[in-house]
């Protein structure tokens, strides 16, 4: 798969997420990056390095997925209204914000984008066109997990909408053509249930996105 030129992605976008890890609900977009050479597409392998385990750094396996609406931005946008923010999107995709939460959390002083930016840890399926999705905030979201569902939600619970997102950052900021934009993860992610569920060897995770499409993904330890 391509490499983008950017991976921005938003955290803590949909209001019960927030709340199942404890974390207050944004009044701003919570923005992070992630390494674009992470991305890899539908059919590849999600690989834990040893630098994931449990034995590594003093840190537990803490590997999680966060099934979420990928936006492919088509040319370039810079200080972009949010009424035509729409019109720089070239397509959507389902997308996984693989994240590993121990270097999330711990490991990188606070800084989300070491734990995110792992090799292979930003699953992305194949891009619908903006043209064939009638409206990004009306999108049914279903993460799946060796065929259990574990996530169902819709975009209609963003609390900062695909146009606003792209918007709030083009201002002052070159959003580059191909850019992809994750646009946060509803609830139901492994470290928001009792007990943690956490990705392991020979799972299999799925992200399905009405009218847009999937990705698959097998796990497997490096």
């Amino acid at each position: 798969m391509q490499i983008p030129p950017a991976v921005l992605a938003v955290g803590r976008n949909y209001a019960e997420h927030a709340k199942e890890l404890g974390n207050e609900v944004p009044t701003h977009p919570l923005i992070f990056m992630k390494n674009p050479a992470a991305v890899v597409g539908d059919g590849a392998d999600i690989v834990i390095p040893p630098i994931c385990r449990a034995d590594a750094f003093g840190g537990p396996a803490q590997v999680d997925y966060e099934g979420e609406l990928a936006v492919i931005i088509g040319h370039d946008c810079r200080d972009c209204s949010e009424a035509k923010a729409l019109s720089f999107v070239a397509g959507y995709a389902a997308s996984n914000d693989v994240s590993a939460r121990w270097w999330q959390k711990n490991g990188s002083g606070g800084q989300f984008c070491r734990g995110k930016s792992f090799d292979t840890f930003c699953p992305v399926g194949p891009m619908r066109p903006a043209r064939e999705v009638a409206d990004p905030q009306a999108l049914r979201l279903i993460t799946r997990l060796n065929g259990e569902v574990m996530q169902r939600d819709s975009t209609s619970g963003m609390l900062f909408s695909v146009a606003r997102l792209i918007a709030d950052l083009s201002q002052g900021m070159t959003l580059l053509a191909g850019t992809i934009l994750l646009t946060g993860t509803p609830s139901g992610v492994g470290a928001g249930r009792t007990p943690p569920r956490f990705l392991r060897d020979g799972d299999v995770i799925e992200v399905e996105i009405e009218g847009v499409g999937k990705v698959r993904n097998h796990v497997r330890d490096a």
